[in-house]
């Protein structure tokens, strides 16, 4: 499904959401499968860049999901180049902690509960898509948040350190989790992405957890594992 997102990076829609973000709206499918943003609120998917990354890089994993859905792809808070940008600046051979986060987790919190103004979406229908750092974004936001995140698909990322608070109170309680890792990844090693699930699995999450023989990156099967997740969790009729 070609999906063609608009960039919102001035005007009222910015101050807005606060962040520079792309957004796709289903009644922008094409005529013949258009669905009116008229008939919405819709769920709303976030999806979260890694490190380096922008606003740009998220959708090829748009197509995975269902055609009801507004997509959101905002760019992170730091800004490393000219076109990359991270949610946390990265230290070598150093994992993040929890509360390492809580910039980005505030600005993507503020983000989410201002799309309504902007689009027809669900607050209560919001599902968080992360790739890499993107995930532990997308995982942090659901810690701080209790009841604002439906769901995650974290592909080849982590969960923050020092989550033993969450896991004590099991802050996923029921929560659909996706999380895809690579067997050769050399940037989230294969034992970190394995202790992030059994983090996860412990926070009380209903946990689908993959491993793929590729490196950092989703390859063809976990793209279609990622589709039908997402069509058990977002289709309807």
């Amino acid at each position: 499904m070609n999906k063609s997102p608009q960039l919102i990076d001035n005007g009222l829609a910015l101050e807005t959401a606060g962040l520079v973000h792309r957004v796709w709206r289903p009644e922008t499918v094409g005529p013949e499968t258009a669905v009116p943003e008229t008939t919405g609120p819709h769920p709303v998917v976030v999806m979260l860049h890694g490190h380096l990354g922008n606003e740009d890089v998220m959708w090829v994993f748009a197509q995975t999901v269902p055609s009801t859905c507004v997509l959101v792809a905002p760019r992170a808070i730091v800004p490393v180049g000219q076109k990359s940008f991270t949610w946390q600046p990265r230290l070598e051979n150093e994992w993040p902690v929890l509360a390492q986060f809580d910039e980005a987790v505030t600005a993507v919190t503020n983000f989410i509960h201002a799309l309504p103004t902007l689009y027809a979406v669900d607050l209560s229908q919001v599902y968080l898509m992360g790739f890499s750092q993107g995930a532990a974004v997308a995982f942090a936001v659901a810690l701080q948040n209790p009841g604002l995140v439906q769901g995650i698909a974290s592909l080849v990322g982590f969960v923050p350190r020092q989550v033993d608070e969450a896991i004590n109170r099991a802050a996923l309680r029921d929560m659909p989790v996706f999380m895809a890792a690579g067997t050769q990844d050399d940037r989230v090693p294969l034992a970190v992405a394995q202790n992030s699930a059994a983090a996860v699995q412990a926070m009380g999450a209903f946990l689908e957890y993959r491993e793929y023989e590729t490196g950092h990156k989703l390859d063809a099967a976990g793209m279609r594992k990622l589709q039908s997740w997402w069509q058990e969790r977002l289709s309807r009729d």
